[in-house]
């Protein structure tokens, strides 16, 4: 990852649990940066900037309307996303993944991969690929603890992407679900509250 905006100096990161959160499709790690401060502080948050150029912004991986993808160009971009996560893990408590609308896809991509290295999942208005190579790991031990906060009338997932992502949702993680009428595709303050809550239950107990 050649780009990364920390939410503490390097000096204050030793023994705190990691949030690592990733933007969506056409935009970049500044999306991720304004909800620092609506996080919980004991966790050093870390927004990642997608490796690949779409215009004058960034993705993880090219995407239609109906969420086809190059399943290589995924996972290299997991696969980046992991080294990176691995290079500075020994310095936090833990690990957990923050991502919104193609930034979901690629935090529940790292989940099925290595579903041992994560505590919790955050997704926000976003989706699960689907995908039969994924699909064949799709069997967790424990179940992980996943927030997927959206607001129904989001029109740029799609139905199908959505009824999905609801139905892995429900079968492969312990999920909590939030709807935010009025949000859109987007993030809000109201859900930062309940992505919060969400943290501190389960990653700071």
């Amino acid at each position: 990852m050649e780009t990364v905006v920390w939410s503490k100096p390097e000096g204050q990161r030793s023994g705190t649990p990691l949030l690592v959160m990733m933007h969506g499709y056409g935009t970049d790690e500044a999306r991720m940066v304004r909800l620092f401060d609506y996080l919980p502080q004991e966790f050093t948050c870390a927004a990642l900037r997608a490796p690949m150029p779409i215009g004058d912004h960034w993705g993880w991986f090219l995407l239609d309307y109906f969420l086809a993808n190059d399943f290589a160009d995924v996972i290299s971009a997991a696969n980046s996303v992991r080294a990176w996560i691995s290079s500075v893990r020994d310095q936090h408590s833990s690990v957990t993944l923050m991502g919104y609308s193609q930034g979901m896809a690629m935090a529940t991509t790292l989940l099925r991969l290595h579903p041992e290295d994560y505590t919790a999942v955050v997704g926000l208005s976003g989706f699960v690929l689907k995908n039969e190579l994924l699909s064949v790991m799709d069997s967790f031990e424990v179940k992980p603890p996943f927030f997927w906060g959206r607001d129904k009338a989001d029109l740029v997932i799609n139905e199908d992407a959505i009824a999905y992502t609801a139905e892995w949702l429900e079968q492969n993680t312990l999920l909590t679900t939030r709807t935010y009428p009025g949000m859109g595709h987007a993030m809000s303050k109201t859900e930062m509250v309940d992505v919060s809550a969400f943290l501190r239950h389960y990653v700071l107990g």
